[in-house]
């Protein structure tokens, strides 16, 4: 079984490019725990991770060009379990099965160094992190936000072809965010909604129809609030609500003015509406 596995893991590692081997301890319990940790960890021809329940060590190897030890490890603690780098959110812990929820060792022993906890959403949390990477998180994040701004500025002025156009810059700014640099915080609201997010993006690319744009914004303004909460902006930003829109049932938008222009309506009802948060920077 061992030369097995040692094999196994040797395939793995010769089909990556830029193959990088490291130990590391993950906490946890029983072969559904080794599942989920492996599965969380694992991406094809980028990651793999061979955890052991006796021992608590998990062999990574990896694609040092696509991902590294960090972005596998807050995968890992996204799916509720504890490395001596990350933690998992409390509440994702709470959900493991009872045979699953392992003593929490490093959570007592993180506070003094570079460890995070991902469910104290501290917006500082990834103390490893250089002020390059931070930067680069900053600026990626920026370019999602300022062209999601682009976008409902089109949708205000009803011009959907520039809609669509607007909307093809905003998948590729999405496209371009490396998980890797953004702060556990941030990178925990991120894997909510990323997938959501790039499929409204795209689907208002595709049409220039402004009545299908409009419906898609909805869903897009709601996920992005969520990203803006977490990661701000470089100003205060607007979160605005129209009770009119969505067949009567009210829908949201972002603006970085605080005078209302409804993006649902445009000049049939350019001021219905009103500020209902201030996310401050």
């Amino acid at each position: 079984m061992a030369i097995t596995l040692l094999l196994s893991a040797a395939a793995v590692t010769a089909q990556m490019k830029n193959s990088n081997t490291n130990s590391v301890k993950i906490y946890g319990n029983c072969g559904m725990c080794e599942t989920k940790i492996e599965k969380a960890g694992n991406i094809k021809n980028v990651a793999s991770v061979d955890w052991n329940k006796d021992t608590k060590m998990a062999t990574l190897n990896y694609d040092s060009s696509k991902t590294s030890e960090d972005e596998i490890l807050k995968r890992i603690a996204l799916a509720g379990y504890d490395s001596e780098k990350f933690l998992a959110p409390d509440s994702v812990y709470d959900e493991l099965h009872g045979c699953c929820q392992y003593d929490r060792e490093a959570k007592t022993t993180t506070a003094a160094d570079a460890k995070v906890e991902a469910s104290t959403m501290d917006h500082h949390a990834n103390h490893s992190a250089s002020s390059k990477e931070v930067a680069v998180e900053n600026d990626q994040l920026k370019e999602v936000f300022d062209t999601y701004f682009a976008l409902k500025d089109a949708l205000v002025k009803t011009e959907g072809p520039t809609a669509s156009a607007k909307s093809k810059e905003l998948l590729m700014s999405l496209n371009t965010v490396e998980m890797d640099k953004l702060a556990m915080d941030v990178h925990m609201v991120w894997m909510k909604v990323m997938k959501d997010l790039k499929a409204d993006a795209k689907s208002i690319s595709e049409t220039q129809d402004i009545k299908k744009q409009r419906v898609l914004f909805m869903s897009l303004s709601k996920n992005m609030y969520d990203l803006i909460k977490v990661a701000k902006y470089e100003a205060a930003v607007y979160y605005q609500f129209c009770p009119m829109a969505n067949g009567g049932k009210g829908a949201n938008w972002l603006s970085k003015e605080n005078a209302v222009k409804n993006p649902y309506y445009g000049s049939q009802m350019m001021t219905c509406g009103k500020t209902v948060e201030t996310i401050e920077k």
